[in-house]
C-alpha cells in the first residue's frame, strides 16, 4: 500500500505492507497543486514514490502497490479530488487509488476508526468531520473567499499589520512593534513597508507567526487577542461540524493538528478544550501524536481490509517520530 501525505510545506510518502510493516518512507517539499500547480505536484510525488520504491527493493518502473491512498492539501473540492485521482491513477503506481483532503488523514491518525472531527492549522486552516454512519461535513477551505480565518500565513500577516499600526499611531501600543523591528533588523517598520512595496524584500508571513505567539505568551494584550481569535475559530469549526452531524451531545474525538496548533506548548489546545466543553461536553480533544502520513496509510489499510494487528504495528513504527502538521 502506497500512502501519500501531501501538505503545503512538506510531502511524506510511505510504502506499507498489509500487516502494517513500513517498507520505506521518504519526505520531500510541499506539493499542494494550489501552490505549485498540478504538473509540479505530480513531479514531486513521482520523485518521492520512486525513491520509496527503490528503498523498498521494488522496481519503480512497475506497479509497486495494490492501493494508493493519497491525502493532499489542495484537494478541497470534489472536482479537485477527482482531477487528482485521475492524474495519480494514470501514473500506474497501483491497481486502485483514493484521493482525499489531507485533513481526513489527520482525523484517521488521531482516532482508532476515523470517526470524529479534525481541525488542522498549519499553513492554512481546515476542518472535516465524519459521523459513525458515514456522513461527512467539511468546509471548502479556500481562504478568505470561503470565510476562513487563521493559518500561519494569516496570523503572521496580522503580526505585521498590528505592528505597523502601532508604529504609525493608528493602532494600540504592542510589544509586537519592537519584536517585528528586531526580526527584520531595521530601525522602523516604515522601512520594511517601503521595501516590500518595491519588491526589495520578500515577505514570508509564516516566519512572523511564532513571533506573535512568543509576544502573546509574554503577556502582550494585542498579540493575545489574535491567539484568542484563533481559539475562537477552531472551536467554531469543530462545533459547527458537530452540530451539522448531530454529534454535539455524543462522546466523540476532536483531533487537532498542524504546526500552529501543536507548536504553542498547549496554549491554544488547552483553551480550545475548555471552550469546546461548554458546547460539546462529551467531546474529547486530543492532539495527533503521529505524522499525518500514518493516517493516510491507515485509511489505505482500512480499504484493503488489513488484519487487526496492522494498525498497532504501523503506529509503533512511527511512535518515536515528531508529528508534522
Amino acid at each position: 500500500m502506497l500512502a501519500i501525505d501531501g501538505g503545503n510545506s512538506k510531502t511524506a510518502v510511505a510504502l506499507v505492507d498489509v500487516d502494517g510493516r513500513v517498507l520505506a518512507q521518504v519526505r520531500g517539499p510541499g506539493a499542494s497543486p494550489q501552490n505549485v500547480g498540478l504538473p509540479r505536484s505530480l513531479e514531486i510525488f513521482g520523485d518521492l514514490v520512486t525513491k520509496a520504491a527503490v528503498a523498498a527493493g521494488l522496481s519503480p518502473g512497475q506497479p509497486i502497490a495494490t492501493h494508493t491512498a493519497a491525502y493532499l492539501a489542495g484537494a478541497d473540492l470534489p472536482k479537485e479530488e477527482e482531477d487528482l485521482r485521475v492524474a495519480i491513477e494514470g501514473l500506474g503506481w497501483s491497481e486502485t487509488t483514493v484521493v482525499g483532503n489531507d485533513t481526513f488523514a489527520l482525523l484517521r491518525a488521531g482516532t482508532s476508526d476515523g470517526i470524529g472531527v479534525a481541525v488542522v492549522c498549519g499553513a492554512g486552516i481546515n476542518c472535516v468531520a465524519v459521523a459513525p454512519d458515514g456522513r461527512t461535513h467539511r468546509f471548502p477551505a479556500l481562504g478568505r473567499i470561503s470565510g476562513d480565518w487563521g493559518g500561519g500565513g494569516h496570523i503572521g500577516s496580522e503580526a505585521l499589520w498590528l505592528a505597523v499600526r502601532a508604529e504609525d499611531g493608528r493602532g494600540e501600543p504592542t510589544a509586537l512593534l519592537p519584536a517585528v523591528i528586531a526580526h527584520y533588523g531595521v530601525r522602523t517598520l516604515a522601512e520594511v513597508v517601503e521595501r516590500l512595496h518595491f519588491a526589495e524584500l520578500e515577505f514570508d508571513p509564516h516566519a512572523l507567526c511564532p513571533l506573535l505567539f512568543e509576544v502573546a505568551a509574554a503577556g502582550d494584550a494585542v498579540a493575545r487577542s489574535v491567539v484568542d481569535r484563533l481559539v475562537e475559530e477552531v472551536v467554531l469549526l469543530a462545533s459547527v461540524s458537530l452540530r451539522r452531524l448531530s454529534l454535539l451531545d455524543e462522546p466523540v474525538d476532536v483531533v487537532l493538528g498542524g504546526g500552529v496548533l501543536t507548536g504553542t506548548n498547549g496554549v491554544v489546545v488547552n483553551a480550545v478544550r475548555d471552550r469546546l466543553s461548554q458546547v460539546a461536553p462529551l467531546a474529547g480533544v486530543r492532539v495527533v501524536d503521529v505524522p499525518p502520513v500514518v493516517g493516510a496509510a491507515l485509511l489505505g489499510l482500512d480499504a484493503l481490509g488489513a488484519p487487526p494487528g496492522a494498525e498497532l504495528r504501523l503506529r509503533t513504527a512511527y511512535e518515536s517520530q515528531v508529528p508534522v502538521g
